[in-house]
């Protein structure tokens, strides 16, 4: 079986003073003319394309996106995807990795991991146009590399990730700290999620870690997304499935192994009942 590969960034994009890795393209200058089909594979660094028109098809986690016009794609390292554009696409793309931006200010941080985790987003003309400026200011500053070139991107990746997530908030409205505190202990529930299903598939070991009570964090979730912990729980075991089931060639009992699971055969039956079809089947046929 073809496993994913693992892309990196390139050793060349390695910025001076140990400051990470960290590079931005133009659109035009990657397609060069030339529809663009990269097959599944998925990144050790985080990836954002910004499409200023165009174009194609994003697959993210199994989940396909149309690639349109004003949209946004962020990928988190790990995440399986495939993408098509077309060769009028235009935007930028960006790559860097955790050792040259992650925000250490409480605030920025905050807004940067609530970024992150939305995949895609399709955005009004008015506020691409300001994300644009953006990019476009980060894209000369790496290409002059004038003094202080690598503050001025990051200052430049705090506004853009600030004007991304406003697009999902009506501005008129003041949010209120209830739901602000709702908001967040979601997004921190759905990080230990990610980094913890493996060891940790009950409720209430993710409701001790956030000194939560089972039903206290129930509450959280159906408000925030309209599922039990359970629900998110199983998704995000499935989805870790798919991902080692299609990324690399372990034998389904490798697999139930490495998820947490000592019997095969109930892992088998899990899979089945939430996909509707078994480990084997799935990885036949994925296309």
């Amino acid at each position: 079986m073809k496993t994913i590969p693992v892309r990196h960034i390139a050793s060349a994009q390695r910025l001076h003073n140990g400051a990470g890795r960290f590079s931005v393209r133009d659109l035009e200058q990657v397609l060069n003319g030339k529809d663009l089909v990269h097959d599944l594979h998925r990144h050790d660094f985080y990836f954002v394309l910004a499409v200023h028109s165009g174009s194609g098809i994003h697959e993210i986690d199994f989940v396909q996106y149309p690639v349109q016009s004003n949209a946004v794609f962020i990928l988190r390292p790990g995440q399986v995807h495939r993408l098509e554009l077309t060769a009028d696409t235009t935007g930028f793309l960006l790559e860097f990795d955790l050792s040259f931006y992650q925000p250490k200010n409480t605030i920025a941080e905050h807004r940067w991991k609530k970024a992150s985790g939305k995949n895609y987003c399709e955005i009004e003309d008015a506020r691409f146009k300001k994300l644009h400026v953006i990019l476009a200011n980060i894209f000369d500053e790496y290409f002059l590399k004038q003094e202080g070139y690598i503050e001025a991107i990051k200052a430049n990746l705090d506004l853009f990730f600030l004007e991304y997530i406003r697009q999902s908030k009506n501005q008129n409205s003041i949010v209120k700290s209830e739901s602000g505190y709702i908001q967040e202990r979601f997004e921190e529930f759905v990080r230990l999620l990610e980094t913890n299903i493996a060891g940790m598939k009950n409720v209430s070991d993710y409701a001790d870690l956030l000194s939560l009570s089972p039903y206290q964090l129930n509450s959280i979730v159906k408000t925030s997304v309209g599922k039990t912990v359970s629900d998110l729980i199983n998704d995000q075991i499935i989805l870790e499935a798919k991902r080692h089931l299609i990324a690399t060639p372990a034998q389904v009992k490798e697999v139930a192994d490495q998820l947490g699971y000592e019997d095969p055969s109930y892992f088998i039956r899990f899979f089945k009942k939430h996909t509707g079809q078994s480990p084997e089947a799935f990885r036949k046929n994925f296309k």
